[in-house]
């Protein structure tokens, strides 16, 4: 179907207006959080916020990002998708602001959504389709659906955006032979693909369809693929550009992670259960904005059943707005146009992904490269939303073009149908009252709806400012009253208090006090945070002190076989012990330095084998108990012996040789050589930073120098300016091998060049 007719009376100033009018509607949406009244909360403030300040840290400090000491004993950030370094905006943050603030971070959120919808509006205009359905869809797209209601999940977010940006650039670079939109594609999408997550992989595989759908659809298949093989080249050597590097050092963090994949078993689990779907009719309508014991959707297991799911509650809330979806409704017929046949294909794909194990077409998908590597499938509501939005904005063009298959009174059933099951669930699941204020505004809203659009096409003629600022307006009224922000998406700052660079918290005082009671040239104490709070595990990265946990689904495998430690480490359950480390009171945490122990929760709660006698009780402040082990050892040791032992046996079986470890490190036999026999020397550091560690030891028969902090295979070592081998110590940590008198022993983190070696080893 054309239009070309009705929008030939029209100039681009409407869409231009059109850009406007949702830029002014999506500040108006954003205002709460760009005012400071809330914050993006959950996994964007105890995950994302602390990596993007500890990056921002770096850059002030002279120092290196790649790698943090903060957590998990250290970890490689370069090769973490949840590090925010190749993240363009957060990157360009984090290098210009030396201590981000919360609305710094949830307004390089809102930018990105902002350029999203633009981004979509300008692939409007180049299709020429409506400039209302293109303003429809932008606001759908940006601030409807899962970009709202998952709002904490900020680089899925991201990855989404970049989305937007790359089906313009593909489109332009497809439909002109352009090289250097071919070239943007390949970088917009390489910017997507960094964000290494399953919105990435899945937004990927409609780009792909898109591209196939391109060629393949008209006439003269072979000139169309002749035409669009340039910009395409381009836009894979952009791409290629864009994330070899990151992607090879995740691919290689993977292989070495305790996360390689998924079986078909775990990510099920994470399916979305079908009657979710109905928050797209009626948002709220299960309760999901209000307190945890007010939410009544599936898979909630005392109104449902068990269900063996794992999914947070409002995963399945996707409510975007009532227009797109009385546009969907009225003008399906529209959306079996070729212009838009990829993007419904690749909806009803992303749909019977989403719901997962409800039908065999996950089990299926699942052998597509790369799902594997992933868990949640519910997770493509994300992409399920960003299709939805576009197919919204085009049956809008459809209803505004009058065309003959557009039937507002047959969408208005079909909207009363589906207004009607959410009736009938709520009073069958007993919670009609509870639900009532939810069926409310959905009822206003979706009658609204109809209405508007019966209407806009009346008056586009005569006065089509009017209808797209009248449609901004109602776009923005609807999601402001339906997508509100609330425990998912936006709490008060003060929620937060401890994440701030320069918090007052009396807890933090306290772990610096005592940290700094026991400085010395040799020491640099850890300390664990078990179970005081859901954005307690990455503080470390925030204000500077090591955690020996932390909050991350990816660690190394060589860390989690020893210690069995977590994603997460907020509440008592999550704190897991292993047979190495199986207690509080362990030869791993005293080689760990765990000076403190901070606990919401009695530690005998988490340790059934705690004796308070091996802890010295420090006190008890409003975050929790505060105990120190005194037995804590230093970060650098001088021990002139060597024990040999099979690391692995030790992890499986978790027994510890009785040894004095300032005197006897533990070697693996494969790489230790003749072990020494002499006594111990003297250690202590000289610079201590991110990506480099120099120490110094003295010895009067030579000794190893034990550095405490996770083996990793890109740290590199110098003894004295010359390169030296770094041996696997005491299980997971580093040691150097060191003559007799004084050395100086240089640690440096070269990821390149680590990367380098295991590309040439294979």
């Amino acid at each position: 179907m054309s239009s070309k007719n009705e929008l030939s009376r029209h100039s681009g100033r409407l869409y231009v207006f059109a850009g406007l009018a949702f830029v002014a509607g999506a500040l108006v949406l954003a205002w709460p959080w760009l005012a400071g009244a809330v914050t993006i909360p959950w996994d964007a403030k105890g995950q994302a916020y602390p990596q993007i300040v500890f990056m921002a840290r770096a850059f002030a400090a002279g120092d290196s990002p790649f790698w943090t000491p903060n957590v998990f004993a250290g970890f490689p950030q370069i090769a973490d998708p949840q590090s925010q370094i190749f993240s363009p905006p957060f990157f360009l943050l984090a290098l210009f602001n030396p201590a981000p603030s919360f609305r710094a971070v949830d307004g390089v959120v809102f930018g990105m959504l902002i350029l999203a919808g633009l981004a979509l509006i300008a692939f409007f205009r180049d299709r020429r389709w409506h400039p209302a359905g293109a303003l429809v869809a932008a606001f759908a797209f940006s601030f409807g659906g899962s970009a709202a209601w998952r709002l904490q999940h900020i680089g899925e977010v991201i990855s989404l955006c970049w989305f937007a940006m790359t089906v313009l650039a593909l489109s332009r670079a497809l439909t002109r032979s352009s090289l250097i939109y071919g070239f943007a594609a390949g970088v917009l999408a390489g910017f997507m693909a960094l964000g290494r997550d399953q919105i990435a992989l899945l937004c990927i595989f409609i780009l792909i369809a898109f591209v196939i759908w391109h060629v393949w659809d008209g006439r003269g298949l072979r000139r169309r693929l002749l035409h669009a093989l340039p910009p395409l080249s381009m836009g894979f050597i952009g791409g290629v550009l864009t994330v070899a590097i990151p992607i090879a050092f995740t691919i290689y963090l993977a292989d070495d992670s305790n996360r390689p994949g998924m079986d078909f078993e775990e990510a099920a689990r994470g399916s979305l259960p079908p009657l979710a779907l109905l928050s797209a009719v009626v948002s709220n309508l299960f309760g999901v904005d209000g307190p945890m014991k007010d939410f009544w959707g599936p898979p909630s297991s005392f109104i449902w059943g068990e269900t063996d799911l794992a999914l947070a509650r409002n995963m399945g809330a996707i409510y975007f707005g009532a227009i797109p979806l009385a546009a969907l409704a009225c003008a399906a017929g529209v959306l079996r146009d070729r212009a838009v046949r990829v993007f419904l294909a690749m909806m009803i794909f992303m749909l019977l992904y989403t719901v997962g194990s409800y039908t065999p077409f996950f089990e299926l998908a699942f052998w597509i490269p790369g799902v594997e590597l992933y868990r949640r499938p519910a997770d493509a509501t994300f992409p399920l939303c960003a299709l939805l939005a576009i197919l919204a904005g085009y049956g809008v063009h459809g209803i505004m073009a009058r065309a003959e298959r557009v039937h507002l009174k047959v969408g208005a059933g079909v909207l009363a149908l589906l207004f009607g099951l959410c009736l009938f669930i709520a009073f069958d699941k007993g919670r009609l009252a509870q639900a009532s204020g939810a069926l409310m505004i959905g009822a206003v809203s979706l009658t609204g709806a109809v209405v508007a659009l019966y209407m806009a096409p009346l008056f586009m003629r005569r006065a089509p400012y009017l209808v797209l600022a009248a449609l901004a307006a109602l776009m923005t009224l609807d999601l402001a009253v339906s997508n509100k922000p609330n425990e998912s998406t936006g709490l008060p700052p003060a929620t937060y208090d401890e994440l701030h660079p320069d918090s007052t918290n009396e807890t933090l005082a306290l772990i610096h006090q005592r940290l700094a009671a026991h400085a010395a040239p040799d020491r640099r104490d850890r300390v664990e945070l078990a179970a005081v709070d859901y954005e307690w595990p990455n503080l470390g990265l925030v204000h500077g002190f090591d955690h020996d946990l932390g909050f991350n689904p990816i660690r190394l495998k060589l860390f989690t076989d020893a210690t069995n430690a977590q994603d997460q480490v907020s509440v008592p359950e999550q704190r897991t012990f292993s047979p190495l480390y199986a207690h509080f009171r362990s030869p791993l945490a005293d080689l760990l330095g765990v000076r403190l122990i901070v606990s919401r929760y009695p530690l005998e709660r988490m340790d059934k084998g705690f004796d308070p006698k091996d802890f010295t009780f420090i006190g008890q402040t409003k975050d929790g108990f505060v105990w120190e082990n005194p037995r804590a050892l230093p970060r650098v040791m001088a021990p002139g012996e060597a024990q040999i032992v099979d690391i692995d046996k030790m992890l499986t079986e978790g027994n510890w040789p009785e040894v004095d470890f300032t005197k006897t490190v533990l070697l693996d036999g494969d790489e230790a050589g003749a072990p020494l026999q002499g006594p111990s020397g003297e250690a202590r550091i000289l610079s201590y930073r991110n990506t480099e560690v120099i120490a110094e030891a003295t010895s009067t028969e030579g000794c190893y120098l034990v550095l405490n902090d996770v083996w990793h295979s890109w740290w590199a070592a110098e003894v004295d300016g010359a390169p030296a081998p770094i041996l696997q110590a005491n299980v997971m940590f580093r040691a150097v091998r060191l003559g007799p008198g004084t050395h100086r022993v240089r640690f440096s983190f070269d990821p390149f060049a680590g990367l380098w070696a295991q590309l040439w080893k294979r």
